[in-house]
């Protein structure tokens, strides 16, 4: 008996991009010592008073079946929330809740794509990306976004990917660049979509967390409300990956059908979770400042670093708790940097060749140790790409 060849051509028959961190993880099972900087996960826990919120939802007996859609306090808390930012006039109708931001990718494009559809994402794209996209019986189409463009995409080049395809992926703030895309860039992606009748699936995990300007969710411009999804998380704003809280926002129509996906799929979120979640929202904005606030200093203290060397160079990142870093100098491929860091000095950063093609000769460092630690790794990191490039530039 044979998988399903939607299941077993998840990975395009190539890799997932995971190679490095696990055998970072494997070193650190086998008593070898191992500073991560490779996940996005935050370096603090789940703060006290939610994780206290979520003990009393389940003690008073939220733990049977909560409402497929999600509970309605916290779908109109969503709802208010995206209101109050974007100026975009939303209710509950338009807002369902999902078992984290994963989840509601695969929901969104399920919604818009039908089996055999092409479905566009920009390159570099969080390693999930292309696998969700064959998840939901779609043919997926990279547009490469360039490093001479501090990676914020090009309308032409997606415009002349879009013949034919059904939708487009984005993500900003953006996981792995850490760019955020401009309004410009924004306002040629949603006529690209106008002109093709495509539509859009907005990834905006990480709008809590941006360092220079502003986040601008495309919903929220002229004609594209009608044609956006927008998915969003408790993950990274609230620092609750564990929990699994996200939602999609979109057209009231659409959101009908995705709780009727959910009922024959996930059939919902524990009801403790999302009391949790609302008490969350309530701590409003100041809190998730609070959260955002450790990523933005290392940001600083990785400037102060970087700028004392050059076999380095960072992608401008204005948002989310990555840097990118051009390590090409060193004549190594970010895969063969990265693996050499770890065998040299026991550091685990990602590829850049694990988001795709676009990024190759980068590195992601995640920004989520303690401030001494990160410090320590990056200005090894920066000393050992000197070294190597030195060594190259001999030869």
């Amino acid at each position: 008996m044979k998988a399903s060849h939607r299941i077993s051509t998840l990975l395009g028959g190539g890799s997932d991009g995971w190679e490095v961190f696990l055998r970072a993880r494997q070193m650190i099972a086998d008593g070898v010592p191992v500073t991560e900087l490779t996940i996005g996960e935050h370096d603090i826990r789940t703060a006290a008073p939610i994780l206290q919120d979520m003990h009393r939802a389940a003690l008073d007996g939220h733990t049977g079946y909560a409402a497929i859609p999600g509970v309605a306090a916290l779908r109109d808390a969503v709802a208010a929330r995206v209101s109050e930012r974007t100026g975009v006039p939303t209710t509950r109708d338009n807002v369902m809740i999902t078992p984290g931001g994963q989840s509601a990718l695969f929901a969104a494009h399920m919604a818009v794509i039908d089996p055999g559809d092409t479905a566009l994402y920009i390159d570099p794209y969080y390693a999930t990306y292309p696998g969700t996209l064959r998840g939901a019986s779609a043919v997926p189409k990279a547009v490469a976004a360039r490093a001479e463009d501090a990676f914020q995409p090009r309308a032409a080049d997606i415009a002349a990917a879009a013949p034919g395809a059904r939708s487009l992926m984005i993500n900003t703030p953006n996981n792995p660049t850490g760019v955020v895309y401009s309004r410009a860039t924004l306002e040629g992606i949603a006529k690209v979509c106008q002109d093709n009748d495509l539509w859009l699936i907005s990834d905006e995990v990480y709008d809590t967390q941006i360092w220079e300007g502003a986040h601008l969710s495309p919903r929220a411009l002229p004609g594209m409300a009608d044609r956006t999804l927008v998915c969003g998380s408790m993950s990274k704003s609230h620092a609750m990956t564990g929990s699994r809280i996200g939602w999609v926002i979109g057209p009231e129509e659409i959101v009908a059908h995705l709780i009727n996906l959910a009922t024959h799929t996930t059939y919902g979120v524990p009801g403790f979770i999302q009391d949790a979640a609302l008490f969350a929202l309530e701590l409003g904005p100041g809190f998730e400042a609070e959260i955002a606030e450790p990523f933005r200093r290392r940001r600083a203290l990785a400037q102060g670093i970087l700028a004392q060397h050059n076999a380095v160079t960072a992608v401008p990142s204005a948002g989310a708790m990555y840097l990118m870093l051009d390590v090409s100098a060193t004549g190594l491929s970010g895969e063969g940097f990265a693996n050499a860091l770890l065998d040299t000095h026991h550091i685990a950063v990602m590829p850049g060749e694990s988001f795709g093609h676009a990024a190759a000769g980068h590195i992601r460092v995640a920004m989520t140790i303690a401030d001494p630690e990160f410090e320590a790794a990056l200005s090894t990191l920066c000393g050992f790409a000197q070294e190597l490039t030195t060594r190259s530039a001999q030869h």
